[in-house]
């Protein structure tokens, strides 16, 4: 079991909770995850590493509320135990030699992209931060990126905080205008970083994506989380669990992605209506 020492609300939808578990922090690095499951009956589910205390032994892990296990993870409280967390999985993100970066996080994804700003600031890189949100409301971890960014782009789609716009607005402004990067990392929706891929590809420079597709056990052993790349003109298969989360933006085959994070979208939804519906009538 691992106990919650800290739960912080950061938006409406948005969670943030510490778990003591220090041998997953002595050994997390940014870009990696873990999964857990909120009871013995529950469905495991993959988290980002958001930030890890080596000498409290603590894991931050960053959620939105969006299905059943979400719903059951935001009502547990600090004190209470979670039954597994297991990790650290996935590679780390590749930092090594990168001397000016661009970090770009759309809405949830900015829980990941923070830790990797952090680690670039403390490696002495130059970072330069676009964050993006559907408005205000949503806004989280914007202090955290002033930070550790040198330069920091706060994107809100209505226009009501910071820039009006999308994440490649200023991205785009930057590249035209002759500013140069050694790595673009982005990290959010699907379509936002086919988006961002898009916009970097016609400058040449190279594009990181983090991708989050539909997995169960973490090892390899399932294929949920397979995706396609293309590589050099030939179709390659690879397991996010395990080969990534992090790939080439170029060579993710972002289409097919989008299509089997669908799959089950019917089903999750019954699953979150039926959570809902039990949290309820335990209240009643």
């Amino acid at each position: 079991m691992y106990k919650i020492v800290e739960k912080k609300i950061l938006n409406p939808t948005v969670i943030q909770l510490s778990i003591e578990a220090p041998l997953v922090a002595n050994k997390a690095r940014p870009g990696q995850f873990i999964i857990l499951r909120v009871d013995e009956n529950g469905e495991r589910i993959p988290l980002t590493v958001a930030g890890v205390n080596k000498t409290a032994g603590t894991v931050k892990i960053i959620f939105q509320v969006v299905g059943a296990t979400t719903t059951k993870l935001a009502h547990k409280e600090a004190g209470e135990y979670l039954q597994d967390f297991v990790g650290p999985l996935g590679v780390a993100t590749h930092l090594e030699g990168l001397k000016k970066v661009c970090i770009i996080g759309g809405g949830v994804g900015c829980a990941i992209a923070m830790p990797i700003a952090e680690a670039l600031h403390d490696m002495g890189a130059e970072v330069t931060g676009i964050i993006g949100f559907r408005n205000k409301d949503l806004l989280i971890l914007e202090e955290e990126f002033h930070t550790y960014c040198d330069t920091l782009h706060v994107m809100t789609d209505d226009g009501s905080y910071g820039e009006k716009g999308n994440v490649t607005m200023p991205l785009k402004a930057m590249l035209e205008g002759g500013e140069t990067f050694d790595m673009i990392i982005t990290i959010g929706p699907l379509i936002m970083m086919k988006f961002v891929v898009a916009t970097a590809k016609p400058f040449g420079v190279p594009v990181t994506v983090s991708m989050n597709p539909i997995m169960i056990d973490g090892t390899g052993m399932c294929g949920g989380c397979r995706l396609t790349l293309n590589v050099d003109g030939k179709k390659v298969t690879k397991f996010a669990c395990v080969d990534g989360p992090d790939f080439n933006g170029y060579e993710v085959d972002f289409d097919e992605a989008m299509a089997r994070g669908r799959t089950y979208n019917a089903f999750e939804r019954h699953k979150y209506e039926e959570t809902c519906n039990l949290f309820t009538k335990e209240v009643r």
